[in-house]
């Protein structure tokens, strides 16, 4: 037979008779589907008998463990949002890969962890993974979809909570209507705080990528945002700019890049290329930066209607030292059980 590729792909090659094939293959458990999976390659290769190959499976469904998850998702920015108050979450980056990967995971765009606080001043702890398996700083629509989850948990019943972060503390409200407002906090625009190396504090700076020089704008939501003006959002190089922004060497903790067209001064179009995540529908953060980097520029007003992909996000700055409000909605997806594979 071809020989086909396999995580134990030192394992091979050879045909084995259709009977012990099937006798490999026989049920062996409703949490060992993946051990199968192996168990038949396996017996699909002479390496060893399939005696050993069965007893393979055996062992690897053995060492997974079923993890519960909700999917949501916040303007089709989405997540997998794990309860850390009702069960121990210990993912090392491979398995938060693994977790968010469209094909072989449960796939999304970041990773959420609702734990009890770790201060006496918050109501909850609030950890997130990028799909590349490294942890962040702060998400503002995932920020949107953690009210709603420890709600619905039964955690709280309060409408307004207040939440630490890796960023900092961020208060995320409830309305009636099931729309969330959060208070992200104040932006911050020095460049050590971004950190953008050898920048300065000036609203717009040079930066040269691939060999052009580009006007741009930084700000950190709690984490870093590299914000550019363009002339149609649709025609921006955001595949292809995007992720040579997001690993340029002045930004040595990376980036988000947005692409910011601006409507009129109470609208702007905007596309974003996450770090860790890629382009998603819709980044809460960078829809805050755009916003805040217009209004410094003198080109929006103080409530801008921010358009992505994935629909419509409210962004309020009164100006310098106060906070960034945001507003739009939460979705829960579904719920239901992962086999976390061991590390």
């Amino acid at each position: 037979m071809t020989k086909r590729e396999h995580p134990l792909h030192f394992l091979h090659i050879g045909k084995t008779g259709g009977t012990a094939i099937k006798h490999a293959l026989q049920p062996i458990g409703p949490t060992q589907n993946l051990a199968l999976h192996g168990a038949r390659e396996l017996a699909q290769q002479r390496a060893f008998p399939v005696t050993m190959a069965h007893r393979w499976a055996k062992m690897s469904a053995a060492v997974m463990t079923r993890l519960r998850f909700t999917k949501m998702h916040g303007l089709g920015n989405d997540f997998v949002v794990l309860d850390g108050i009702a069960q121990k979450i210990d993912l090392t980056p491979a398995q938060v890969r693994l977790l968010a990967d469209r094909r072989l995971g449960v796939g999304c765009d970041q990773v959420l962890v609702v734990e009890k606080p770790t201060r006496p001043d918050v109501d909850f702890r609030y950890r997130i993974w990028n799909a590349d398996g490294g942890e962040v700083e702060q998400c503002g629509n995932g920020a949107r979809c953690f009210v709603k989850f420890v709600r619905v948990r039964g955690y709280t019943d309060a409408r307004r909570i207040r939440v630490e972060t890796a960023g900092g503390i961020i208060v995320p409200e409830m309305a009636a209507d099931g729309e969330v407002t959060v208070d992200m906090g104040v932006p911050r625009f020095r460049a050590t705080d971004i950190p953008f190396l050898e920048g300065t504090d000036a609203v717009v700076q040079p930066l040269v990528v691939a060999g052009k020089t580009i006007e741009v704008s930084v700000v950190s939501m709690g984490n870093p945002h590299v914000v550019q003006v363009v002339d149609d959002v649709e025609r921006a190089p955001v595949a292809t700019q995007g992720p040579q922004l997001e690993h340029h060497p002045r930004f040595p903790q990376r980036v988000n890049a947005g692409y910011m067209q601006v409507v009129d001064r109470a609208t702007i179009r905007l596309r974003v290329w996450e770090r860790g995540a890629g382009e998603t529908l819709s980044c809460g953060t960078g829809a805050c930066a755009a916003a805040v980097t217009g209004i410094r520029r003198g080109l929006l007003d103080p409530i801008v209607r921010v358009w992505t992909r994935g629909g419509w996000l409210t962004i309020s700055w009164p100006g310098a030292g106060a906070a960034v409000a945001m507003t739009g909605p939460a979705t829960t997806v579904f719920e239901g059980e992962w086999e976390m594979p061991a590390a």
